[in-house]
């Protein structure tokens, strides 16, 4: 099936926005694509705030970008908008690094009062990086995703049953593109 890139952009290595995105990655392995996780927080800061292009580890990042077929953004949201860590990758990504990607966005917070931060602030960049496709986004309380003592995470059912369409339409999303790039 498919290849996806799973880019956490939380600067905490306890998130619950990287927590929530590992669960969803088992979601779509267990629908047969392949998933790569990408935790922003883990590259260099001199690369990141230091603009360095050439440096290896952004390199990389880019090529994996390059690579997938699909891309599962997801980031906290800090003062109404993504993470600044997630900004400083997305601005040292080509400008159409999303060209014929299909993107879910998701975000996590702790008020509802943030909710449409996905399409204020994040759906206007990935759209203009060049995202064929950007399925609905998904916002996801943080009081509604809780922490297991094996480092997991527990979903509010409410919470696991509006995610769940939300992935299978992203999967199948990708499921037409990979069709589309046979066929074309």
């Amino acid at each position: 099936m498919a290849t996806v890139l799973s880019v956490s952009g939380s600067p905490s290595a306890t998130s619950r926005t990287a927590r929530l995105l590992r669960h969803l990655d088992g979601w779509l392995a267990d629908q047969g694509h392949s998933v790569v996780p990408l935790d922003v927080r883990t590259l260099p800061p001199e690369a990141l705030l230091g603009a360095d292009f050439g440096h290896p580890a952004i390199v990389r990042a880019a090529e994996l970008f390059a690579q997938a077929d699909g891309i599962v953004v997801g980031t906290p949201v800090y003062k109404a908008s993504y993470s600044g860590l997630l900004k400083s990758l997305l601005d040292l990504l080509p400008q159409y690094a999303l060209a014929g990607k299909t993107v879910l966005p998701l975000a996590t917070g702790g008020s509802t009062a943030h909710v449409l931060a996905i399409d204020y602030a994040l759906r206007p960049v990935l759209s203009s990086m060049g995202a064929a496709h950007i399925v609905q986004g998904w916002f996801v309380l943080d009081r509604h995703i809780g922490l297991t003592a094996d480092g997991g995470i527990a979903l509010e059912s409410g919470t696991a049953e509006s995610l769940g369409p939300i992935v299978d339409q992203f999967s199948a999303a990708l499921g037409r593109g990979s069709l589309l790039a046979t066929t074309g």
